[in-house]
């Protein structure tokens, strides 16, 4: 056997591990349509952001569109996460993709025709945050029913390995659209591809989902969950870390569009390298985090520290080639504060407990940013773009030091030799984070 041989046969079987949820027919046409929907979804959030700052010249508005499009999922995801347990996940993904790309495809028709006003976005955004607060329960839920228990960490790796990889191509074919098409065409390419999702759910088997039961109906599920969450040290210490970033630091849909336009004074396709670079470093950050051992909760200081520190070197880069840099190690970083919070939260929940543990953690990140948008907006038009994006950072180092305070006496955890952790599924909802 030649040296070339023994070299393959190992790279071979690891290419394989990778990527061995893949084998499973369900998960891989999810994972097809999924590529292809979330391409066009990061392509609609260039190209909307974009349309409001060329609207209104205005932070604050920018800020509020966000805002009113995460709005429904700090009041309804905890409901949304209870229809998903009592209903049959394909039928409510059929619904919540066709509406999505009726959105989708309202707003191009409007843009197009040159009949779109702000109070117009302001009502397609809410309406969308509506849908997707009913979507991304579902889909969270959906990856263990298409790849089955054996294949979970590795569908839920190469998802958000594909949700980062999308980050990057969306926004990039999003610069090149409108520059060649104009906006609207963002939003018709994004339109058209909620269709190869729904071609891809129509083709699964449902004889081969795995059997999840369903919630049984009980009164105070809600209010036990909060009080579980309180009594726990670590999983309430993680959420407010969380809620602290989530509402300051992870507004990328607002400090972006104004650093790139206003600070550096670039076009559309200056957001997207922004974006393309976070998404990059995200990439790299995700398969860090996946092949880390360790989950004790102190590693999540770290990453929010360096997290903040990226941030405030992006605020201060004295040239746009800089900031991409620094972007990219934001990404980086900021998957890493992700994904171990994340991992954190589901290791020490109980079993019975982890569905409405980790909808707080949906509120914390999501949610907030209905409090966090006009905020960030509002320093970015007001102050500066820079100082928009500094507030981020420095509330990332808040959350660190609030977290070394809470979690000094905590034990270090770690997982059995063998096991690897991956990061957490991501949706389209997710276009916040890199």
């Amino acid at each position: 056997m030649t040296r070339g041989t023994r070299i393959s046969g190992p790279l071979i079987d690891q290419a394989r591990d990778t990527f061995s949820s893949l084998k499973v027919r369900n998960y891989r046409l999810y994972f097809i349509g999924q590529g292809i929907s979330l391409s066009g979804t990061f392509m609609q959030v260039i190209g909307q952001s974009w349309l409001v700052l060329q609207i209104t010249h205005s932070g604050t508005a920018l800020g509020l569109v966000i805002a009113l499009q995460y709005l429904p999922l700090l009041v309804l995801a905890p409901f949304g996460g209870v229809v998903a347990d009592r209903f049959h996940k394909r039928k409510i993904l059929y619904i919540t993709q066709t509406c999505s790309g009726i959105l989708a495809l309202l707003l191009a028709v409007l843009v197009v025709t040159g009949a779109v006003k702000l109070w117009m976005i302001f009502v397609l955004a809410g309406l969308l945050g509506c849908v997707n607060s009913m979507d991304n329960p579902t889909r969270q839920s959906f990856i263990h029913e298409l790849a089955g228990h054996d294949e979970l960490k590795n569908a839920v790796s190469l998802n958000s390995t594909e949700v980062n990889l999308t980050r990057v191509i969306g926004p990039a074919i999003a610069a090149v659209v409108i520059a060649t098409l104009g906006i609207g065409w963002c939003f018709f390419l994004n339109a058209a591809s909620f269709a190869a999702v729904l071609v891809c759910l129509l083709l699964m088997r449902g004889s081969e989902f795995e059997r999840v039961e369903p919630l049984a109906r009980a009164k105070g599920q809600l209010r036990e969950g909060l009080r579980y969450v309180w009594t726990t040290p670590v999983l309430r210490d993680v959420l407010i870390m969380m809620a602290i970033i989530g509402t300051l630091t992870y507004e990328f849909g607002v400090s972006l569009p104004l650093l790139a336009k206003f600070t550096f004074h670039g076009n559309a396709s200056y957001l997207a390298w922004l974006t393309c670079a976070m998404g990059a470093g995200a990439v790299v950050g995700g398969l860090i985090a996946a092949s880390r051992k360790s989950t004790a909760p102190r590693g999540l200081l770290w990453a929010a520290f360096a997290f903040g520190i990226m941030m405030l070197v992006v605020a201060a880069a004295p040239r746009f080639s800089v900031a991409v840099i620094a972007m990219a190690l934001v990404g980086v970083f900021s998957i890493m504060f992700y994904a171990l919070g994340n991992t954190v939260l589901q290791l020490e929940s109980s079993q019975t407990m982890r569905g409405r543990v980790m909808s707080l953690w949906t509120v914390a990140f999501l949610g907030s940013t209905f409090i966090g948008g006009p905020v960030i907006g509002w320093i970015g038009g007001h102050a500066s773009p820079r100082w928009a994006v500094a507030v981020g950072g420095l509330a990332a180092f808040c959350a660190g030091a609030l977290g070394l305070i809470a979690m000094r006496n905590y034990p270090s955890r770690e997982v059995p030799e063998g096991t690897v952790l991956s990061p957490p599924v991501a949706s389209e909802e997710d276009a916040r984070i890199p």
